[in-house]
C-alpha cells in the first residue's frame, strides 16, 4: 500500500508542464488541468530515507489520458506497473507474481492522481504555495488537507514550460525525487494503452 501511494502520488504530479512563460508554477498546474487531456513520458527516480541513505534509482516511462486513465511503468532495475483503465487501479509486481486492484476512489481520493488525472480542485484537496525559485527552476508545494494521503507535501520544479523535477516527502520522513524528460501534450493513444488483463499464474488481491 505505501509503495502504491507513493508511485501514484508521484506518477500523478509529475506531469505540470507550463503554458505560459511568465506564469506561476501555481498558474502553470490550472493551465495544465484544464488545457492537456493526456500526456506520454519518461521519468527516473530515486529514494532517499530520513536517515540520507538512497535507494536505487528507477527508470521508466509514463502516459495518462483524462478522466482517470493511467499508467507508471517502472523498468529497470526492475519492472513494476501501476495502471488504471478511469474505474479500477492494478499494481502489478512480477517479482511477487502479484496484482493488486482497487477501485479508482478508494485508490486515489485526494492524492495528486485526484487532481491531474481527473477534474478536480487543487485547493480543495490541498494547501498551495509558492517556493522561492532554486537552481533555475520554478516551484510550488502542495500539503494534502487530509491526514490519510500517505504523503506529507510535494514539490513541483518548473523550467522552460515543463516540468523537471519532482520531490514527495512520505509520513515516513522518506523523499522520493523524480526528474521527468521527454514530455508529449495530447498525443494521439491507443485505446488499449490502459487496458490491462492479469497473467496466467498470478495472484489478484483485490482491495
Amino acid at each position: 500500500m505505501k509503495m502504491f501511494r507513493r508511485l501514484a502520488a508521484v506518477a500523478a504530479l509529475a506531469l505540470a508542464p507550463a503554458v505560459a512563460l511568465a506564469a506561476s508554477a501555481q498558474e502553470q498546474l490550472r493551465a495544465f488541468v484544464a488545457t492537456v487531456t493526456a500526456a506520454t513520458g519518461s521519468f527516473s527516480q530515486y529514494t532517499v530515507n530520513n536517515q540520507g541513505r538512497t535507494q536505487p534509482a528507477q527508470t521508466g516511462v509514463f502516459s495518462f489520458q483524462r478522466p482517470g486513465k493511467f499508467k507508471w511503468a517502472v523498468q529497470k532495475p526492475y519492472e513494476q506497473l501501476v495502471i488504471s483503465d478511469g474505474r479500477k487501479v492494478f499494481q502489478f509486481d512480477p517479482d511477487l507474481a502479484q496484482v493488486t486492484e482497487r477501485k479508482v476512489d478508494a485508490a486515489i481520493g485526494t492524492s495528486p492522481a485526484a487532481i491531474l488525472f481527473g477534474s478536480g480542485s487543487l485547493e480543495q484537496s490541498f494547501e498551495v504555495s509558492a517556493l522561492p525559485p532554486k537552481d533555475g527552476i520554478e516551484w510550488l508545494r502542495a500539503k494534502p488537507r487530509t491526514a490519510d494521503a500517505g504523503f506529507s507535501r510535494v514539490d513541483i520544479g518548473m523550467k522552460d514550460n515543463l516540468p523537471v523535477r519532482v520531490e514527495l516527502l512520505d509520513s515516513f520522513g522518506q523523499t522520493t525525487r523524480v526528474d521527468l524528460s521527454g514530455i508529449s501534450a495530447n498525443p494521439q493513444l491507443s485505446a488499449k494503452e490502459f487496458e490491462f488483463v492479469a497473467p496466467k499464474g498470478v495472484d489478484v488481491v483485490k482491495m
